[in-house]
């Protein structure tokens, strides 16, 4: 098996991409590298991020295309041409079509801020805030048709404090994002987990499961 290489889809400021990045030149990636960036918003952040590390990046303005799976089936390409053993979300603010799900089901992640099932979709923060709901979190998931449905692979719980505001608490969702990301990301690339139906099952981990 040669290095197990991942892409990172990413439309911001790209601080989880940026966390799985040094990760991997650390070492801690389980031998995984980023081998590629796929962005929809050529002038993010997360581009520069990208450059200063040297890591490939294909970038495309969706107006350009027909259709969502039009520039899909050209993402699609580009993770075939660099050999992307998993796709990874971060950030990434476009609905994923049958196009990319069907063909790397399985292998493709994305991270959500709550502990879902509850408060999927947008401002999950917000929602969990607005709900006064004592503790929220983050869940790594696989990706299906669904929005945010897919298996669970990893979530880790936060207290949300009295007084919490949506900055703050979004300020202590995004310091565990950039820990459990990387983490689990590592458990793919040492082939650590296991997928059946829903049940989702981490082989030699001491990661969430004794937390």
């Amino acid at each position: 098996m040669g290095v197990y290489r991942i892409a990172v889809f990413a439309s911001g400021e790209g601080s989880n991409f940026q966390a799985l990045a040094e990760a991997a030149i650390e070492g801690k990636l389980g031998g995984a590298e980023v081998a590629l960036l796929v962005s929809d918003k050529p002038s993010a952040p997360v581009v520069g991020r990208a450059e200063r590390l040297g890591i490939p990046a294909f970038l495309f303005n969706p107006k350009d295309y027909t259709s969502r799976e039009a520039y899909e089936r050209e993402i699609v390409k580009r993770l075939k041409e660099n050999h992307i053993d998993l796709v990874v979300l971060a950030g990434y603010m476009r609905l994923l079509t049958p196009v990319i799900v069907g063909e790397y089901r399985g292998r493709l992640i994305n991270i959500h801020p709550s502990l879902l099932p509850a408060f999927p979709g947008k401002d999950a923060i917000g929602q969990a805030l607005a709900y006064g709901v004592k503790v929220s979190g983050v869940t790594v998931h696989f990706v299906d048709e669904g929005m945010d449905t897919g298996p669970i692979i990893a979530q880790r719980a936060i207290d949300i404090v009295s007084g919490e505001t949506a900055e703050s608490f979004a300020q202590a969702v995004h310091s565990v994002e950039r820990g459990l990301y990387p983490e689990v990301v590592s458990w793919f690339a040492q082939r650590f987990v296991k997928l059946e139906g829903r049940q989702v099952t981490v082989s030699r981990s001491m990661g969430i499961m004794n937390r």
